[in-house]
């Protein structure tokens, strides 16, 4: 590059040539002859890289000028590598991209070193709360951290499993604390300044972190309801207030105006769009998230009054939230602006396609009578508390991984919201508690209900006092055992960690992580679970296992078989525990290798036994990422409930990041650093 960059010596005339194309070629042009545009063009060409660029700036002082670092060269740069962060700049800011990549590509450095450090570091035990605290820490814009995490997490093959997992454990903090963030700011507005539609926001962000969710999006999305609905008004009255651009600016005095809004309303969404209540699937959580809710076209009552309302004042009518019992409702002022006569008032269900109901009538909707109160109005803070219940209970509801994150999540934007609620901080307490999680936190929430409320004494006590024994039980901990198969007492193991299995009574899929040469299940385990009633009983080879449906189960060697047809098993801790998805067999982590030192070489000689008559064994290398930018519905038997509680530490070991080490920086962009 930089030699054609230099004019070389004027070439020899061919005999024979014409003096004038003799002269052409001897004088030549080189690329610093060139106009500027076209040189900028030549030097935006996707087939170079930074380092090439770098090298170029090095040669001469015109293309030094060309490479300038606030140039449009570089910026074409930084966009080609990164093209999503473009959005977090003005075309009018005085941005020196050359550094924006460099501090890009030392951001991508750092994230990568701390996404490797996670699987050493918490390997044996949940992430726990100040797992996070050097990444709080961080000395570079936070979105370029994030943005290297998405590369982390897009990278595409069955490689890099535990670099995935971890990365997404850290962008979904990560994203938690800016939302919490931002919310604790709207909370803090005056209170005609909170949308109720933003609020919905915010609690949907919250709880789906990792999805592109945003208040612009969904904002269009109901834009484009509220262009629907006046296109039906314009049909009926060309005049109507509502057509014009800014009407939700202004209020409809006129009842009957406001009626053909509601009308047409009612028109779009639930004849022409399909919206409805989820009577089937009432107890959904996607019926809560505002994102779902423009996507499926379905909700429940408060989903769908806040879509309902919003609308509404966009072509100004102005509806009002009740925060009535079992039925979340809206209510139009039919009377004097502000009375507070209930009779004055026309309740809309939103959850019943609009439907206008009487006092009388909202009564038999759910079936009792209810005082006055239950009729008023209701803030915007009220309106998200109520929202944030309903996804408490439905928490509560069942007891898997993904209620429990439903249940934290919810208990998190509800503490958020009233920080002092010693109800539900003793709930947070419990489930950490219950969860074995978090045992310093769980001990710095007692102190602050002790605090705030001296009667809990009781509650409090037992639970710091099971809290302090956990940790010191913890401390005596000598660490995890390294299980050999050459050792005698395991000669019965007959499958090894990372083999693709079937379950013989149920037949559901899995992955072995872990195995025992007996059940090591307490006594009463081993009785609810019927174990004694399998042929060889407890005293058999049991695996820990991560099943397709997300479970995590412990299995007697006699009810699993080899899968003839392995597949990958979409279980969200995967990547705890092994690094690479290989078309027949899962690979270790360095951590579970560890912990299983002899099962590699066994896991191989199966797959080639197994499958060598049908296709070609796959035994890759373990390889690093380079260059990264319901359980069975009958009873088991023997081994198929989830592990929880006190036992759920002996299901084996965290999971490690371990694709051994972290990425290191391309050698190349180390010309962009010194000659730039």
């Amino acid at each position: 590059m930089a030699a054609a960059a230099s004019p070389g010596p004027a070439a020899a005339a061919e005999p024979g040539a014409p003096r004038g194309e003799a002269e052409a070629d001897g004088e030549g042009m080189g690329l610093t002859d060139l106009p500027g545009e076209l040189l900028e063009l030549i030097l935006c060409c996707d087939v170079l890289g930074a380092a090439d660029i770098g090298r170029v700036s090095c040669t001469c002082r015109r293309l030094r000028e060309a490479c300038q670092p606030r140039g449009k060269v570089w910026r074409e740069r930084f966009r080609l590598r990164w093209p999503s962060l473009l959005k977090y700049y003005s075309h009018t800011d005085g941005v020196s991209w050359l550094e924006e990549y460099k501090a890009r590509h030392n951001a991508g450095l750092e994230a990568q070193r701390i996404v490797a450090s996670f699987s050493k570091r918490f390997f044996s035990e949940h992430v726990p709360c100040d797992g996070f605290s050097d990444i709080e820490t961080l000395g570079c814009p936070s979105h370029f951290f994030e943005d290297e995490l998405m590369c982390i997490l897009n990278m595409e093959g069955r490689k890099g499993l535990t670099w995935k997992y971890y990365a997404k454990k850290i962008l979904y903090f990560l994203r938690q604390q800016n939302i919490l963030k931002n919310l604790k700011e709207y909370l803090q507005r005056p209170t005609e300044q909170q949308s109720f539609l933003e609020g919905a926001v915010f609690i949907d962000q919250y709880c789906n972190p990792l999805s592109d969710i945003c208040l612009k999006s969904v904002q269009a999305q109901v834009d484009d309801i509220t262009d629907k609905v006046r296109r039906v008004l314009r049909a009926k009255n060309p005049r109507h207030p509502s057509l014009a651009s800014k009407a939700g600016e202004i209020l409809i005095p006129e009842i009957e105006l406001q009626r053909q809004v509601l009308d047409a309303m009612n028109c779009v969404l639930y004849e022409q769009l399909k919206y409805k209540g989820n009577e089937l699937d009432y107890y959904n959580s996607l019926n809560s998230y505002i994102h779902q809710v423009l996507i499926r076209r379905t909700g429940i009552p408060i989903s769908l009054s806040v879509l309902y309302l919003t609308i509404a004042r966009q072509l100004g009518v102005k509806l009002e939230p009740v925060n009535f019992p079992s039925h979340f409702l809206l209510r139009w002022c039919q009377g004097k602006e502000g009375s507070t006569d209930i009779f004055d008032y026309t309740y809309i269900d939103a959850f019943g396609k609009g439907k206008q109901l009487t006092v009388k009538e909202c009564e038999y909707l759910i079936g009792h009578h209810v005082t006055e109160e239950f009729y008023g109005v209701v803030t915007s803070k009220e309106v998200l508390q109520r929202m944030v219940g309903n996804l408490l209970n439905l928490g509560k509801r069942e007891s898997t991984d993904q209620s429990y994150q439903l249940l934290r999540d919810s208990l998190d934007l509800y503490l958020a919201m009233y920080p002092d609620n010693v109800q539900h901080l003793m709930l947070q307490a419990r489930l950490y508690f219950h969860l074995g999680i978090w045992p310093e936190k769980v001990l710095d929430i007692l102190q602050h209900i002790q605090a705030l409320d001296p009667s809990q004494h009781g509650a409090v006590g037992y639970l710091v006092q099971h809290t302090l024994e956990h940790i010191e039980r913890r401390k005596e901990e000598v660490g995890p055992e390294v299980k050999h198969r050459s050792d005698e007492k395991h000669k019965e193991v007959c499958f090894s960690i990372g083999l693709i299995m079937k379950h013989k009574r149920y037949g559901y899929n899995c992955v072995i992580y872990g195995w025992d040469p007996a059940c090591m299940m307490g006594h009463e385990w081993i009785r609810n679970m019927n174990v004694h009633s399998l042929p060889h009983g407890p005293h058999q080879p049991f695996y820990n296992v991560l099943v397709e449906d997300g479970s995590c189960r412990y299995a007697a060697q006699e009810n699993l078989e080899h899968n003839s047809e392995p597949l990958e098993i979409p279980h969200p801790d995967i990547g705890r525990y092994f690094s690479e998805f290989t078309g027949t067999h899962y690979l270790a982590n360095t951590e579970l290798e560890t912990r299983y030192p002899q099962d590699l070489e066994l896991t191989r000689a199966t797959v080639q036994k197994i499958y060598s008559s049908g296709k070609e064994a796959a035994v890759p290398v373990l390889n690093i990422p380079m260059g990264l930018g319901k359980s069975p519905t009958n009873k088991p038997s023997d081994s198929e409930a989830p592990r929880s509680g006190k036992h759920a530490a002996h299901r084996g070991p965290a999971g490690h990041l371990a694709d051994t080490n972290p990425p290191t920086a391309e050698d190349e962009l180390l010309d962009v650093f010194h000659a730039c």
